[in-house]
C-alpha cells in the first residue's frame, strides 16, 4: 500500500501519494504498522481528503507520517545480474518499459497502467482500482478506459507475450510474469 509520507525532501524526489483503502483492506493495517520505520507514525486520512465513488461505500485512508529528519526508506536495488521477473521490463527514471530488450511505444497512461500491473504480478485490479490509481481521483470515466488501454498494451507487447495481462472476466486485469 503506497501511503503519503511527509519529508522535507529535495524537488527531484518523488512526489508522496495519498491512497485510499477500501474498509476491508483496514485490517491488513495492523501487519503494516510492524514494517513502519522508527519514529513513523500511521494517521488516519482525513475524511474530506478521500474519493467518493458512486454506488461503493465510503473509503478510509491512512498517513504515514516521518520525522523530517528522517529520510524515506531506499528503494531496494536489485541485485547485480538478478534477471527481472519476466519478460516486462520498466524503468520508471527514464520511463522505458521492454519486453525482452526491445523498447515500447507506449503513451503516458499506457507506461502507467503496464507499470502498476508490473508492479504488482499475479494481484487481481479491477478496473475501478485501476481507474483510481492510474487516472487519478479526479478522472471521469468508466472501466470501458481500462479495457481499451489494455488492448492496446496487449497489441504493443505482441503476439508472443499479450498473455502476460489476463483478463478476470468480470473483475479486471491482472500481471502474470
Amino acid at each position: 500500500m503506497a501511503h503519503t509520507q511527509a519529508v522535507a525532501a529535495p524537488l527531484a524526489a518523488p512526489r508522496p501519494r495519498l491512497r485510499a483503502v477500501a474498509p476491508d483492506e483496514v485490517a491488513g493495517l495492523a501487519r503494516v504498522a510492524d514494517f513502519l520505520p522508527p519514529g513513523a507514525t500511521l494517521l488516519p486520512a482525513p475524511p474530506h481528503a478521500l474519493p467518493v465513488l458512486p454506488g461503493r461505500p465510503p473509503m478510509v485512508g491512512y498517513l504515514v507520517l516521518l520525522p523530517a529528519d528522517q529520510q524515506p526508506p531506499a528503494p531496494a536495488e536489485p541485485e547485480p545480474g538478478a534477471v527481472p521477473e519476466g519478460p516486462v521490463g520498466i524503468d520508471g527514471e527514464r520511463r522505458i518499459a521492454t519486453v525482452d530488450g526491445r523498447a515500447l511505444d507506449l503513451t503516458y497512461l499506457e507506461f502507467e497502467l503496464l507499470a502498476h500491473l508490473v508492479a504488482h504480478p499475479h494481484r487481481v485490479h479491477t478496473r475501478d482500482q485501476l481507474v483510481q490509481t492510474v487516472w487519478g481521483y479526479g478522472h471521469v470515466g468508466d472501466g470501458r478506459t481500462v479495457d481499451v488501454h489494455v488492448a492496446r498494451l496487449r497489441r504493443k507487447l505482441g503476439a508472443e507475450h499479450r498473455h502476460t495481462i489476463q483478463t478476470v472476466r468480470r473483475v479486471g486485469y491482472k500481471y502474470l510474469p
